[in-house]
């Protein structure tokens, strides 16, 4: 199939005709590629532990709540037997904690086994108050180990508590709820040839200054990756951010000889090309900026096709969306007479056209 623009003809090749090949970023955007490490750089699992922050953050749950486990063991049986060795060093364990010699002072009442260690540690850490066992103030040792516990173990309730706060207030999370359509089509749009892909924010709470960047990466046969930045717009809005994201927008690439997409979606063109789209909005309640990507595909582009209407205006004067048809493509019919439908359609974002009973 083709279609015309400005007298150029632009075709696309079917599926079969390109070379499967791995894609650079999935449908969900997640990238694909992994990096080797460079000959003479820090091995991988150093530079993970130079960034412990980010590394923590960006692990999933279950490895989270298994190294806030482990850490928290880790800490109480590291202090554990430090408490065991003091107690033994200053003698504790041979004596009656009840009944101690007169020139013998009890570091840690009660402390004498591992266990016992262990539940003095514990205790010490979550500050839940003790019972029997309890340090001298007399003991000049106790009173220092106790004070590095609480230091360390202040710390360390301060990294895992924020590390979930952060892991949970992630930006990411929030663009969960934004979908891209599955293809993209090439179809007319106020009389120019465009290529189009659309995005929804599947949750009530809207997303402001919402930006579109796409990337064209281009194989010629050298197996090297061209980059080419592809410009695309939203009605009349041009280059400028869309403050408000609620419905379904329909995003649109003028296909003419300036575009990059151009001589890749010729008929016979042997370019293998991914088109990756990256959207970035503002959370409107937080501020926060978060980021979604998808790619397309050539195989996934559908020729002299648009969207179907998601948007409508029913007979009351309400807007309704029905999201079925949001990945719906239907072919074009620009030049057809459609049948008069007896409710309104409301063209909003390009999506439709006015049609009345």
């Amino acid at each position: 199939m083709a279609a015309k623009e400005n007298d150029v003809e632009v075709k696309i090749l079917s599926p079969a005709a390109a070379q499967r090949r791995q894609r650079l970023v999935t449908k969900d955007g997640h990238c694909t590629l992994h990096t080797p490490p460079a000959p003479g750089s820090p091995a991988t699992w150093l530079l993970y532990l130079q960034d412990v922050w980010g590394t923590v953050v960006a692990l999933r749950w279950r490895w989270v709540i298994l190294a806030f486990c482990t850490s928290f063991l880790a800490h109480w049986l590291l202090f554990a037997c430090l408490w065991y060795l003091l107690a033994h060093l200053n003698g504790d364990l041979m004596v009656d904690h009840d009944a101690p010699p007169p020139d013998h002072t009890v570091c840690v009442k009660y402390i004498t086994s591992f266990t016992a260690a262990f539940s003095f540690s514990l205790e010490t850490q979550l500050t839940i108050g003790y019972g029997t066992m309890f340090p001298s103030g007399d003991c000049p040792s106790a009173i220092a180990l106790l004070a590095v516990q609480m230091l360390l173990g202040l710390m360390l309730e301060a990294f895992i508590t924020g590390a979930f706060v952060a892991k949970i207030a992630r930006p990411k999370k929030r663009a969960g709820a934004i979908q891209f359509s599955p293809c993209a089509v090439v179809g007319q749009h106020q009389g120019e040839t465009c290529l189009m892909f659309r995005a929804t924010n599947m949750l009530q709470r809207p997303l402001v200054d919402v930006n579109i960047n796409a990337v064209l990466y281009q194989d010629h046969g050298d197996q090297a990756l061209y980059q080419s930045k592809v410009e695309f717009q939203l009605d009349n809005l041009g280059a400028n951010p869309c403050p408000f994201f609620i419905f379904p927008l329909t995003f649109y690439h003028q296909l003419n000889r300036q575009s990059p997409v151009y001589q890749a979606l010729q008929e016979g063109s042997a370019t293998h090309f991914e088109l990756v789209v990256f959207l970035s909005a503002a959370q409107e309640d937080t501020g926060e900026s978060c980021q979604k990507r998808t790619s397309y595909l050539k195989g996934e582009i559908e020729f002299d096709h648009h969207f179907a209407t998601v948007l409508r205006l029913d007979t009351l004067g309400q807007y309704k969306m029905d999201m079925s048809n949001f990945a719906k493509v239907l072919p074009d019919t620009t030049n057809s007479k459609a049948e008069v439908d007896k409710e309104y359609v409301v063209q909003i974002n390009g999506d439709g056209s006015e049609r009345v009973e």
